[in-house]
């Protein structure tokens, strides 16, 4: 009885494969999930541009602070933050940062950020922009 059993089982005819309509159907399923998944996957690059835009606008803003605490005046370009100051009692200090931050990728300008300064006044400006965003501080 189970050698007749076998025979039927095993039969090269008797094995099925996935008809033509539930290939489809799977191959449809798997565009409408990459349908989703692709715009947010395009949305998180952008929102980490725009964190590392923000982290790096954070991080020279305080660097600038730091710098007009020690020397009583804001530095006059950004590459004043890599190197080491004297103040005017003959302390020395620095460097406040080791190397200056890109922008990110596809951000304007491409080579960093924007400084603008006002030794009057002890004020400074730092943006970028891209993404559909502008970071600015202070």
């Amino acid at each position: 009885m189970f050698a007749q059993w076998n025979k039927r089982r095993f039969k090269m005819g008797s094995q099925r494969g996935f008809t033509l309509i539930e290939l489809m159907i799977v191959v449809a399923i798997i565009g409408i999930l990459a349908a989703i998944a692709i715009p947010l996957y395009a949305n998180v690059q952008a929102r980490a541009r725009i964190a590392k835009a923000q982290a790096d606008a954070r991080a020279l803003a305080s660097a600038v602070s730091i710098y007009s605490a020690h020397m009583g005046f804001v530095p006059t370009a950004l590459t004043e933050l890599t190197g080491v100051v004297t103040n005017t009692q003959g302390q020395t200090a620095g460097p406040f940062m080791a190397t200056l931050p890109t922008s990110p990728a596809g951000w304007t300008p491409s080579t960093g950020y924007v400084y603008a300064y006002s030794t009057a006044a002890g004020t400074y400006n730092l943006s970028a922009t891209g993404d559909g965003a502008t970071v600015t501080l202070p």
